[in-house]
């Protein structure tokens, strides 16, 4: 028997939000605590709508989820775990995470971080990365990294 190779990207195309939403889900599914999912893109992306849609089917019910753009942080209790949502744009040093317990909660729950270039050398090693760009009339995610398994296991998924 051969061992599967680790993915290095997976690629999904976006053609709507509907898609954008469904991966979002999808990842609900598969993120546990510990995991970070670092978003990636630029103003406008999508990386807020994804985040929500992954919430919402963490949490199972439709929840208003605003963006924590001005909060910088947002937590929720998910069934066996919390999930903080930060976005990160507005902060001046990295320092400052420290300061809003984020570290601490990479270890606990599932972190979704907006503008992860803020992070500077704190992000875990083994997060998700999520890139958002613009591909037609949509757009496309570009993962990589996670724990092991974590990328073939959301490709067969998107697949099936």
């Amino acid at each position: 028997m051969v061992a599967a190779m680790p993915m290095d990207v997976l690629a999904l195309p976006l053609p709507s939000e509907t898609d954008t939403a469904r991966l979002g889900a999808m990842l609900a599914g598969l993120l546990r605590p510990g995991d970070t999912l670092l978003l990636h893109g630029p103003i406008g992306a999508g990386k807020t709508h994804l985040a929500r849609a992954l919430i919402r089917a963490s949490l199972g019910h439709d929840e208003d989820v605003p963006s924590p753009t001005f909060t910088l942080v947002q937590t929720y209790e998910a069934p066996g775990h919390e999930i903080w949502h930060a976005d990160l744009y507005r902060l001046s040093h990295p320092d400052e995470v420290t300061e809003l317990g984020l570290e601490a909660a990479f270890a606990t729950a599932v972190c979704l971080v907006e503008w992860p270039d803020r992070l500077a050398g704190l992000a875990p090693p083994d997060a998700l990365h999520l890139r958002l760009s613009a591909e037609g009339e949509g757009r496309r995610a570009d993962l990589t990294g996670g724990r092991p398994g974590l990328l073939a296991e959301l490709d067969r998924r998107w697949h099936d």
